[in-house]
């Protein structure tokens, strides 16, 4: 079955992430089928706009950690060292590419975020062009804390520095209605609503010409355009570094010898030391 379900109903492409068993985690093909599904919606002149959803429980849990942590995928996000800084940073900005496709899509894009749209969930979400989140929704970028940096930037770019600070020098999940009200996204609505609420806005968009929608698209996105490249490049080496950093690589470790969900839980819950790779002292907990 495909990773990435596309369906075209009416003036409407519906693209739906389809790794449900495991919450839509991203591995090596869902990219891919993301930017081919997007390229499908932008050929077809009878397409207006874009919706975006994952299925099952959740939007997107980021990255598969089971496959790129505690074991390896067949691309190495942590090499043996000493490691090729450009053999990984080819690897991630060719996925960032896939997912900004949202972004340069002339097409609007609508994400609707159930459950969790976190770490490279959270990438895709916020490269789209409007997102709206169930009020109990999470949303965050927890590798922050170590292991990994948004190559999308695109919290800079929809926060300001200050709010971007905040997010990423924590690593916190936030509610959808937390992210509403810091403006992350446009709102977030009881979960029983989220349905409606996003094909109301559909529906309305899709009312206008497809070349009107592409214009506003192009103007609006074009200030952001003027440095994004080169915020989104050292991003994207970061990213690389941080798998490599001393931190980084005990936090492979860690996932190896204990299971990815623990060495998450202990850099969520802040009871690890990275550097020494041993339990943090309470005192400074």
């Amino acid at each position: 079955m495909s990773k990435v379900l596309y369906e075209k109903d009416g003036r409407i492409a519906r693209i739906t992430l389809n790794r449900p068993e495991v919450m839509n985690a991203i591995d090596d093909d869902v990219p891919t089928g993301l930017a081919e599904a997007v390229a499908r919606a932008e050929t077809d002149a009878g397409v207006h706009v874009i919706l975006l959803s994952g299925a099952g429980k959740a939007f997107c849990a980021g990255y598969d950690l089971t496959y790129y942590a505690e074991q390896n995928g067949s691309n190495n996000v942590t090499q043996d060292m000493p490691w090729d800084p450009i053999q990984d940073y080819q690897f991630m900005w060719g996925n960032t590419q896939k997912i900004m496709s949202l972004f340069r899509c002339l097409k609007p894009v609508i994400c609707k975020v159930h459950g969790f749209a976190v770490a490279g969930g959270s990438d895709i979400a916020l490269c789209s062009d409007i997102v709206v989140m169930g009020e109990n929704a999470q949303i965050g970028y927890m590798p922050a804390r170590v292991w990994g940096c948004p190559t999308t930037a695109m919290w800079v770019y929809r926060l300001g520095p200050e709010k971007a600070k905040r997010m990423l020098f924590t690593g916190d999940k936030i509610t959808g209605a937390e992210a509403a009200e810091m403006g992350l996204v446009l709102k977030a609505v009881p979960e029983a609503e989220l349905d409606d609420e996003v094909e109301a806005l559909a529906a309305r968009m899709a009312s206008v010409p497809v070349n009107q929608l592409a214009m506003q698209k192009m103007m609006i996105n074009q200030p952001m355009e003027a440095t994004l490249n080169a915020t989104q490049r050292l991003a994207t080496v970061f990213d690389g570094i941080t798998r490599h950093s001393p931190e980084g690589l005990n936090f492979k470790a860690r996932a190896e010898s204990e299971t990815w969900k623990q060495a998450v839980q202990d850099r969520d819950e802040g009871t690890w030391d990275w550097t020494a790779n041993a339990p943090l002292p309470k005192s400074n907990r």
